[in-house]
């Protein structure tokens, strides 16, 4: 195997047609002044060559989705690896991204909650067991007599595919109907085409009945049916009314309240079938702000006090009609200043006046108009066709006067409620997710388990441990894994990639880091340094572009680009170890780590 990256003849941006030998699996140092040439060696010529070989070597139809980085100016490279970039721009700024997601540990507690959870009731937060065909059978019966219903069996949820051997083995087992997507089918007459790419619920009708005394028996039959198809679930769907989910895995006696199989999904917040429904899993709600709405409580409602999209209050405009018709109806001075109104009357203005009607009169040029109607409201106006809109550019308008809010179902958990009432010792996956990792790594380490829910999670729990101490290794123990991604730092995203990439345990990979230490307090430097050396340990080459002193020392080789910046620089200035670069006179790095050249403290200060 070579030994170094030759790379001949590179004239990448600044570069002047540098040759230059690096050694492989060391860790290796680009230095230099900002804008010498440092980047466009490290990451314009060397991994983008490397990228753009390995994406070539796979297959064409792999080759769509990734695309081939384009080709450096540059005569030979060779000794290159598949080629890894970590750098500070990478952070996804995606609101369903979470420090958990983007690292794959919250993967790993899914199938920890999934597995040794305990469920409880959402309701009373009662423990819940396994129902048995009795006692769904007794929910049946209990509901008002005369009522129709219908008894399905799940044997789709929330999955891809046509599933036309699905409908063909049904119709062989003598089903009659099947309802795909809340639509209605017949298995003798219709055409059934489902989209392959899209998700699709699927669940056959077993039996239709009318709630009685004597239909136990073909109740309890059909109930055992359905569950045998729908692997063990049956809905009830009380036509016209609700539908009721029954399993024969866990539910409540008491509230009546039934939670599926326990399965890694469940806890997705970014699955259907966990995320919390108010929200759709992220955590807040887009709303309406009145404070930006009315801004300014020293003006009128007729003079400017309304800022709302569409409510611009002309001569001739309706939002004035509407505005001074509510005045009148509810006896208030519509002149007065905004803070002078009374809040009963501000909150008709903003929210809509329910059921109760108005009496408008229109004047316009054309005439006068009278109608009376409920009045909808300026923010109920505004949020409808906040929804309705399908043009991009009315969206943003709207989103002026709106502000994020807590979601009030779920209080942020992004999860159903459901999910929440699964817990692995006292904590749900929520709480567990909100501490920092370090005390998540102490709480799991302590839990208290039987000697079967150690069985069951010895491996996951391995793992667990292993992510948590790399993030812990990179100075990251102070983060929470529930906080969004958006919100980290580029020096904490690059350093989360760093841990993953650790974790996943490849070798003979070519690693090129950008500025890794930017931000770090001095002892977090130290342990950078440390997962630095144990990526190079496990057999790979990693390409460092820094000015840390401290990584320099570290580092097995330094090349330092130079020896100015822009066309001033763009060569190869001195390359070896920290202490050959000291004894290079024409290296300015050499000079200010030989002491030779320093920025001392200022004996004066500006005040502050």
């Amino acid at each position: 195997m070579q030994e170094y990256i030759t790379i001949r003849g590179a004239k990448v941006n600044n570069l002047k047609n540098i040759d230059i030998d690096i050694p492989r699996d060391k860790l290796v140092v680009v230095t230099g002044l900002s804008g010498s040439g440092k980047s466009s060696l490290a990451f314009d010529t060397i991994y983008a060559e490397g990228q753009r070989r390995y994406v070539e070597s796979l297959s064409s139809y792999a080759r769509m989705f990734l695309g081939i980085m384009d080709k450096p100016e540059v005569e030979k490279i060779e000794g290159l690896s598949p080629a890894i970039s970590i750098d500070q721009k990478t952070t996804s700024k995606n609101p369903r991204s979470t420090v958990g997601t983007v690292t794959e540990i919250y993967d790993y507690l899914r199938l920890l909650y999934a597995r040794i959870g305990v469920p409880h009731c959402p309701k009373c937060g009662k423990v819940i067991k396994q129902q048995t065909i009795d006692q769904i059978v007794d929910s049946v019966m209990a509901l008002t007599e005369g009522t129709k219903i219908q008894i399905l069996s799940p044997v789709v949820r929330g999955k891809k595919g046509e599933y036309t051997k699905l409908f063909e083995d049904a119709k062989k087992d003598g089903f009659v109907r099947v309802r795909v997507d809340k639509e209605m089918y017949e298995l003798n007459e219709d055409e059934i085409k489902l989209d392959k790419k899209k998700k699709h619920s699927i669940e056959i009708v077993v039996d239709r009945l009318v709630v009685k005394p004597d239909i136990r028996n073909r109740a309890n039959d059909s109930i055992e049916t359905a569950l045998k198809y729908g692997n063990k679930l049956v809905i009830i769907d009380v036509i016209g009314d609700k539908e009721l989910l029954f399993s024969q895995n866990y539910a409540c006696p008491d509230c009546g309240i039934s939670i599926e199989e326990l399965t890694p999904r469940l806890f997705s917040f970014n699955n259907p079938f966990g995320s919390c429904p108010t929200c759709g899993g992220i955590g807040n709600l887009m709303k309406m702000d009145p404070d930006l709405i009315m801004p300014d409580h020293e003006k009128t409602l007729l003079n400017g006090g309304i800022k709302g999209m569409g409510w611009s209050l002309d001569k001739d405009s309706m939002g004035l009609m509407y505005i001074r018709s509510l005045g009148k109806h509810y006896k208030v001075d519509v002149t007065k200043k905004i803070k002078d109104l009374p809040k009963e009357f501000l909150d008709k203005v903003l929210y809509g006046t329910g059921n109760e009607k108005i009496d408008f009169v229109y004047e316009s040029k054309t005439g006068t108009r009278k109608f009376t109607s409920p009045f909808e409201g300026v923010i109920n106006t505004m949020e409808r066709r906040y929804k309705e809109t399908t043009s991009n550019g009315m969206r943003e308008f709207y989103q002026y006067y709106m502000t994020s809010s807590c979601c009030p179902e779920c209080n942020g958990a992004r999860l159903r409620k459901e999910a929440l009432a699964v817990t692995v010792g006292k904590k749900n996956i929520y709480e567990l997710t909100s501490l920092s990792i370090v005390e998540i790594k102490d709480y799991l380490n302590k839990l208290k388990l039987s000697e079967k829910e150690k069985m069951i999670g010895a491996q996951i729990f391995k793992e667990l441990n292993a992510r948590l101490q790399f993030l812990i290794d990179v100075g990251l123990e102070y983060l929470t894994l529930s906080r969004n991604a958006g919100t980290l730092s580029g020096g904490e995203a690059q350093r989360i990639r760093l841990a993953t990439q650790i974790g996943s345990g490849l070798m003979g990979v070519l690693y090129i880091l950008d500025e890794p230490s930017i931000g770090l307090h001095q002892r977090d430097n130290e342990r950078l340094i440390a997962t630095l050396k144990k990526l190079r340990d496990m057999g790979n080459s990693l390409i460092v572009v820094e000015h840390d002193e401290d990584t320099m020392y570290a580092a097995d080789y330094i090349v330092d680009i130079g020896p100015g910046a822009g066309v001033h620089g763009g060569e190869v200035v001195a390359t070896g170890t920290a202490e050959e670069i000291k004894k290079n006179k024409n290296s300015i790095t050499g000079k200010y780590l030989s002491g030779e050249i320093k920025i001392l403290v200022p004996e004066k200060r500006r005040k502050g």
